[in-house]
């Protein structure tokens, strides 16, 4: 199983809560941690897409070139890319940019995202949300397959005999489909015969099982080799010595944060109670000591019928930057070996 981080690229938080103004300190502390995972032997390392003022990820591509020039074998994709407001060919061009700058480790996971802002952003109708990735998914795959593009559609100007370069070291590109929770996503991923990556922020993991399965049985029966249809979990989750560290260290930051979001999208504040719950066995939370994270990625494998691979979002807790440090590390050294023992 492949292991590694997504990050949102989130700016330092100062010691009363407050989002700090120093920018340029949290950027570089970011690029030290993408060094810091590739040394420590992790296998990806992810950069999402907002559009708000505690993140930096706006542009992520940037973020992953100038990470692709100070690492030498950890792979560099997004987490996600908002494909519904953007342009598909300057996607593949960034992306592809990418490949060739990383040398062949470039890869990207498209969605709609979480966060709407930048659909107003870009001028784009939210009635339109569906429609949109559908329309914009269907020309990023055709530019991936073919050099030169002849397409039409309702939201871009049509393609007639296009050329679309540079070209990426790796063909064909990797790119993935990440999901929330609808079936009609995890079908369209088998469809098409692209690796899915879950986003599981919160509730029990296996009761994602059955979208799994449906989207291996759409695989299946779209003729695609059980190979192809590769399974990924995004996964909230911090690493510590031990677990009573873990715990102390992440739930202060994760319970303010949650809390705020919840405001804007209607959750119940955060409590102790429902962080346990969601830290216990069955539940998302990847929070704990080495050997406890290593058996629950291991038993949320096996609920899901095997994954290929597993990342870490540890944004959205406040963790100051030594403590990102030493997780990254712990996770390196010490749940990637428990998770692949032989």
């Amino acid at each position: 199983m492949e292991i590694g981080i997504d990050s949102f690229a989130a700016v330092s938080n100062s010691e009363s809560g407050i989002y700090a103004s120093d920018s340029l300190k949290s950027m570089s502390e970011l690029l030290e941690r993408i060094e810091h995972a590739d040394r420590s032997g992790l296998d990806v390392f992810g950069i999402g897409e907002h559009h708000r003022k505690e993140f930096l990820d706006s542009a992520p591509t940037l973020i992953l070139a100038a990470a692709a020039a100070r690492t030498k074998r950890i792979r560099l994709t997004s987490a996600v890319t908002v494909l519904s407001a953007a342009d598909p060919v300057r996607v593949f061009q960034n992306f592809a940019t990418l490949d060739l700058i990383s040398k062949g480790r470039a890869e990207m996971v498209v969605g709609r995202g979480s966060f709407i802002e930048a659909f107003p952003l870009f001028g784009f109708d939210l009635n339109d949300y569906d429609a949109l990735f559908i329309e914009k998914l269907e020309l990023l795959l055709k530019i991936r397959d073919n050099d030169v593009v002849n397409w039409e559609g309702k939201y871009r100007p049509a393609l007639v005999n296009q050329s679309i370069y540079p070209r990426p070291v790796q063909n064909p590109l990797p790119i993935w489909l990440g999901v929330g929770g609808t079936p009609e996503s995890f079908a369209r991923a088998g469809t098409l015969g692209l690796p899915l990556m879950v986003a599981i922020i919160g509730g029990d993991t296996h009761r994602f099982a059955p979208l799994v399965d449906l989207y291996r049985e759409a695989g299946r029966k779209a003729g695609h080799a059980p190979e192809k249809l590769k399974v990924g979990l995004h996964s909230l989750g911090y690493v510590s010595h031990t677990t009573e560290e873990a715990v102390a260290d992440y739930y202060p930051g994760y319970a303010e944060t949650f809390s705020r979001i919840g405001k804007e999208r209607g959750w119940p504040p955060v409590t102790q109670a429902r962080f346990e719950a969601q830290r216990g066995p069955l539940g998302a939370l990847l929070v704990g000591s080495p050997e406890e994270v290593a058996e629950k990625i291991l038993r949320h494998s096996e609920s899901l019928g095997g994954i290929s691979r597993l990342t870490f979002q540890m944004d959205n807790a406040a963790l100051p930057h030594e403590k990102l440090m030493q997780s990254i590390e712990l996770i390196g050294r010490k749940v990637m070996p428990l998770v692949n023992k032989t």
